[in-house]
């Protein structure tokens, strides 16, 4: 991915509160298109990057039993 856009993603939504930041992540996922998909890849990046390993352990196990289905 291009460091530019992911820098003009984290800064149109640095400052969201967490409601906009739903918001966004609801929208994204409900419009289905694929140009929102580097957008949430950047926001899980940035969840990634700030969670304990417990966190992402749950994280992986979530998404591990989402593809199961």
């Amino acid at each position: 991915m291009n460091l530019n856009l992911r820098n003009a993603i984290i800064q149109n939504v640095s400052g969201n509160s967490q409601d906009q930041l739903e918001d966004t992540i609801v929208d994204a996922i409900q419009n289905g298109e694929e140009k929102m998909l580097p957008g949430l890849g950047v926001l899980f990046e940035i969840i990634w990057q700030h969670s304990s390993e417990q966190e992402k352990q749950e994280m992986i196990t979530t998404l591990e039993s989402g593809l199961k289905k």
